[in-house]
Formats: C-alpha cells, structure tokens, sequence
C-alpha cells in the first residue's frame, strides 16, 4: 500500500507515519515497509505506483476489471476471489486501485511463461466469475472508468429494470434520435445487445 498523508504544520509527518506503522504492525496488518525521507523518494515510490498499468499492459490481462467495493470486504474479496480464479488455472492476479474509495482494479494474468491468448476462450468465465462476486460483496462491476460501451451487457445484466427504464426515459427525453454517444451506456431500448 502507498499512503500519503497531509499533516498539520506543527506535526512530523515522519512521526506520524511510523505511529501509524507502528500501530499496524501490532495489529499483524503490515510486516515491513517504508518511509519516503525526501521528495525525491516520495515521487520514486509514487512512480512506481503509476507505472503498473504500463507494466501491466506488457504482460498482457487474460482479464481486466475495474469494480468497486465496500472498503470493509477488499481483503475477503481479494482472498475468495483469488481462490475460485486459481481454481481455473495457475493464474497471476494482480489486484491494486485506490483503496481509499473502494476502487480496485482487478487484474489477471496468465501463468508465468505463458501467453494470455491462450486463456481467450475462459476470460468471459473469469469477467463473471470477478463481477458476480463483487456484486455478492456489495460492490460495483463498474468503477473509475464507467460503462461506456465495454459493459452495457454487464449493466443489463446486474442493473435495476426500474432504474435502467427511467435512464432510457430521461435519454429518450434528451437525445430523442439517439445522436449522443450512440451505444455507449445505454444503447437504444429497442436494441437486445
């Protein structure tokens, strides 16, 4: 985990930080780790953060999957979830995001030394495998990046009838020839897809 924290002028960031270390690893919820002590340092760590979806797209997702949770069940999630995608295949599972609201990208990668081509036929299992889990926990299928035009199926699939028709009734409204971001989100009702 990269914390950042603001502190007030008065305060040690540095204190604060290891107080909180300190604190975690008597709960048995950290076991090592690392305080910046420049600004250099700080944005080496940051940049090492912003890096992973660069390294990411090297190795190549079997599945990609940006959901949203309740901050209490991320670990449970993470654990359940990793078990049933291992229960697949020896699969890699990089799971990161921005924790303090709930975003997680969850990520799966094919075994070390193999491609994710291979997995093609199995990556819709594991969208719905991750996605029926989230929603399970109390979470969203869809988080930073929205629904676009990638997860209207999933939309329909997890959505509110209720809240989806009167979505279609203010787009109706709105863009009554459709001409507006066609297909994305809500494509028009009288489309199956």
């Amino acid at each position: 985990m990269l914390l950042e924290i603001g502190t007030a002028a008065s305060s040690d960031p540095s204190e604060v930080l290891a107080t909180i270390f300190e604190a975690a690893i008597a709960d048995g919820l950290v076991s090592d780790g690392l305080i910046a002590q420049s600004g250099q340092q700080r944005d080496e760590m940051w940049a090492v953060r912003e890096g992973i979806p660069a390294a990411n797209r090297m190795i190549g997702p079997v599945a990609s999957h940006d959901i949203s949770l309740p901050l209490s069940v991320i670990p449970g999630f993470i654990d359940t979830a990793g078990a049933a995608i291992h229960g697949l295949a020896p699969f890699q599972v990089n799971p990161f995001g921005h924790l303090g609201d709930g975003n997680l990208h969850y990520n799966v990668f094919p075994p070390v030394g193999r491609e994710a081509s291979e997995f093609a036929d199995i990556a819709p299992e594991i969208t719905r495998l991750v996605h029926d889990l989230t929603m399970e926990s109390g979470g969203s299928f869809s988080a930073e990046h929205g629904i676009g035009r990638m997860k209207v199926s999933e939309l329909r699939r997890y959505g509110d009838p209720a809240k989806l028709a009167a979505m279609h009734k203010i787009k109706a409204a709105l863009d009554p020839i459709g001409i507006m971001n066609p297909g994305a989100v809500l494509p028009r009702p009288l489309d199956k897809n």
